[in-house]
């Protein structure tokens, strides 16, 4: 976005127009391949998150998906368990989970989930990978864009492009596998039989793969992740962050070898720790917003501490308390254990084993009761009052079960016709009952009594719940 703004030149007092630009224009990124353990260690992460993501739809548990968020039916399936709306809390849980265990990780290793686990960062490694096999390494790619356009350069960035467009469909096709079961998906996409929202949910979600991880890459996560902007608040001085030791390696030399030992400076500015960063930052410039903990540059220093003989650790894994006392690896792993972190632990061990708990404890079966309102209680043989309901039985389990009705609170309350329900596996059913107070029982107007739904093929599963009885004045 540009501004013009008339400015006077006192010289002559003409009038002239300055442009001031209110975004920084974007500068290229060509992050340069590197080896080491870090390196290893987010392709083990890149593996591992994408088995997951791409075969677990394809997963079978008791004849159907074993993991399938059918929003069509409202239910969701999670291997043996199967969630209703009724077990949304369920969800909202997991999520607080996931939240407790993001502000544990960033306590204590600072930005390491946005370095080898976020999405973001999982995608931009394939098609930085895959840009690397078609185009070249990262002086081929500069040179190859600053040449005119030619067959060569052609065939090249259209390979690139279709690589990632393959990529990215499959993506968004296996997103949608998770709510549309993806062998079916998979049938129907054969013969272009998709519905329309499942055809725009995939092109949606490839799409915005193939932006954000082939385009955006970096902008992402410096300008629309709201993660970068409130990580500081997480952090604190035994954070573990990428650190440079400023006070081994300045001043810089470019000339290690040939300068005498006690002023040697391991940092030759080679600016390979710049090169191989995914965001373009110089992490000797200190801790920046932008850096996302990927390590990259700590391996590429090691190498060219290698290379020159110098000792490596000039760019590491460490925390500013640590760097400022000099503190050893053993005493920073010592300073793990601190007041925030045993906070954030305790929360999530409740908060997990409540959740584990509620999970095991959680009975398959569930009831509403509704009461007729169209019919209120009503006189019968002998003076008995009775009143209309209608039962909402829920099996959540994947076998057919048999229960029993039962009903309790006045004195002489019974059910009037069969007590005994059959109800198949997941199946919910509206079941009309009538119940019936002998003359003379309970008071006039409103009362509570409850209905109770039990197994009885053994499996111990029960339910109450409560509802108002009503007797005419």
């Amino acid at each position: 976005m540009e501004q013009e703004q008339p400015t006077m030149d006192t010289s002559d007092s003409s009038a002239k127009t300055a442009v001031v630009r209110m975004y920084q224009a974007r500068q290229q990124i060509y992050p340069r391949d590197v080896n080491g353990r870090y390196a290893t260690l987010r392709w083990v992460c890149v593996w591992l998150t994408q088995l997951v993501f791409y075969g677990m739809p394809w997963l079978r548990w008791n004849d159907r998906q074993a993991v399938l968020f059918d929003l069509a039916t409202r239910k969701f399936y999670l291997f043996g368990i199967v969630l209703w709306p009724q077990d949304f809390i369920y969800l909202a849980v997991l999520l607080i989970i996931c939240a407790f265990s993001l502000f544990l990780f960033t306590a204590i290793a600072g930005r390491v989930w946005c370095g080898y686990a976020c999405p973001q960062t999982v995608y931009t490694k394939i098609f930085l990978w895959l840009e690397s096999r078609i185009e070249g390494p990262r002086s081929a790619r500069m040179r190859l864009d600053r040449q005119a356009w030619s067959l060569d350069k052609l065939l090249r960035k259209g390979g690139k492009h279709v690589a990632w467009a393959a990529v990215a469909l499959w993506t968004g096709f296996t997103f949608v596998g998770y709510f549309t079961p993806i062998r079916d998906l998979a049938r129907e996409a054969t013969v272009f039989g998709l519905g329309s929202w499942e055809w725009f949910w995939v092109l949606f979600y490839g799409f915005a793969t193939y932006g954000n991880a082939g385009w955006m890459r970096e902008q992402v996560c410096k300008y629309m992740c709201p993660y970068a902007r409130f990580q500081s608040a997480m952090f604190d001085r035994d954070s573990l962050i990428i650190t440079y030791d400023a006070e081994r390696g300045e001043p810089r030399s470019s000339h290690y070898q040939k300068t005498p030992e006690p002023t040697r400076s391991p940092c030759i500015d080679c600016s390979m720790c710049v090169q191989v960063c995914p965001t373009g930052i110089d992490i000797r410039g200190g801790l920046q917003y932008m850096c996302i903990g990927c390590a990259a540059c700590v391996d590429a220093c090691n190498m060219v501490m290698d290379k020159i003989g110098a000792q490596r650790g000039l760019i590491r894994y460490s925390t500013e308390y640590a760097m400022a006392e000099k503190l050893s690896p053993s005493a920073i792993l010592r300073r793990v254990v601190r007041p925030r972190v045993l906070v954030y632990s305790s929360a999530l061990l409740v908060i997990i084993t409540i959740f584990i708990g509620s999970l095991a404890l959680r009975v398959p079966l569930k009831l509403d009761v509704i009461r007729d309102r169209g019919s209120m209680g009503r006189e019968v043989e002998e003076g008995a009052v009775e009143n209309v309901y209608r039962l909402q039985a829920i099996n959540t389990d994947e076998l057919p079960r048999r229960y029993k009705i039962s009903v309790t609170g006045i004195d002489g309350i019974a059910l009037s016709g069969d007590d005994e329900v059959s109800l198949g596996a997941i199946e919910t059913r509206l079941l009309p009952v009538r119940v019936r107070v002998p003359h003379g029982q309970g008071r006039p107007g409103s009362n509570i009594i409850y209905f109770k739904l039990q197994s009885i093929d053994g499996t111990r599963a029960q339910v109450n719940e409560k509802a108002v009885f009503y007797i005419p004045r």
